[in-house]
């Protein structure tokens, strides 16, 4: 499993001063939090590290950019991110802490903030690795899906970006944005229309007026924007970053973005034995071009078929290099 350093000691020391330091007679939640620092930016949310002034802990604590800040689509989606996130309670997702209104009466949620790194980083030294460690990484993932799956939930935006490993080798799957769910009755909300025109220089496109996702990891069915998409375009994404893990790089790469298009539902990719410096086995490759497979009857029937065969012996049966 891999393991990174410790974080900092100052986010963790516990000393009885601090334990038993009693809370106000009066709570005030707006004086809870202490902004430490801003974490990440994203497309539409901003993520904060602040200290929990009545925990005494530090938490990451997401709220949306100033530009979306009072746009009632995406306050309605960082509200179900919270809620689809804390009903999701999985070893391989991020507990959440509190959803609530800042004091001028905007949304934010708090989570726990873990220190690590994404897969996105991890194999961008992919020869430091070695494939047991990161298929591990894969099979955790998978467990996670399996679990959402169950559930009722897909989660639609899988890449390694959204993948992440902590210090103690957790592994975690970030950003539950993207998150389809369906009413009781098996009936969806319509999700507000978008426009078909998208940079032909911009491949990683979430945002109003652009496709939802990153288009190398996207399924067929996601960049045709099928109504009926369901748990199978997990899958086909899964698939997608097990590609970039056997091979070295993505199935499809392309500046233009109609190129990308195109060739996500059109064209197959060659096989990571073709393409990648390192010996990848056969248990895995098969498995792999499984799951990219255009048509979601084609793929793995579920989570649970991926796990099985990433635990089968594959560590024999190596396909050598070709170039």
């Amino acid at each position: 499993m891999l393991k990174f350093q410790e974080p900092p000691k100052e986010y963790g020391d516990v000393f009885l001063e601090e334990t038993d330091r009693p809370l106000p007679k009066v709570l005030n939640p707006k004086t809870r939090y202490l902004f430490l620092g801003t974490i990440a930016k994203g497309g539409k949310s901003i993520i904060n590290s602040c200290k929990d002034l009545h925990l005494n802990r530090v938490v990451a604590y997401k709220t949306l950019r100033p530009e979306f800040i009072d746009d009632e689509i995406e306050t309605t989606r960082l509200l179900r991110e919270a809620r689809v996130s804390a009903m999701l309670q999985h070893p391989n997702t991020v507990p959440i802490y509190e959803v609530g209104r800042d004091n001028r009466g905007h949304y934010y949620f708090t989570m726990k903030l873990v220190h690590g790194y994404t897969l996105r980083e991890i194999l961008n030294y992919r020869e430091r690795y070695d494939l047991t460690q990161l298929v591990e990484v894969i099979k955790q993932i998978a467990h996670a899906l399996a679990y959402v799956h169950a559930h009722g939930v897909a989660h639609r935006d899988i890449k390694p970006e959204n993948i992440l490993v902590g210090p103690y080798g957790e592994v975690l799957l970030l950003d539950w944005g993207l998150a389809k769910v369906w009413r009781k009755d098996g009936s969806i909300t319509e999700e507000p229309p978008e426009g078909a025109s998208v940079d032909d220089k911009d491949t990683s496109i979430t945002g109003y007026g652009k496709l939802q996702g990153t288009l190398c990891y996207m399924s067929p069915e996601q960049v045709r924007r099928d109504p009926d998409i369901s748990f199978g375009t997990d899958t086909y994404s899964l698939g997608s970053v097990l590609y970039e893990v056997l091979s070295g790089q993505t199935p499809f790469s392309s500046d233009m973005t109609y190129e990308m298009l195109d060739w996500v539902e059109n064209r197959q990719p060659a096989k990571p034995s073709d393409v990648s410096a390192y010996p990848v086995p056969r248990i895995l490759e098969d498995l792999c071009m499984r799951c990219l497979e255009k048509d979601p009857a084609s793929r793995p029937d579920s989570m649970g078929q991926v796990i099985r065969t990433l635990e089968e012996e594959w560590t024999s049966g190596l396909l050598p290099v070709k170039r």
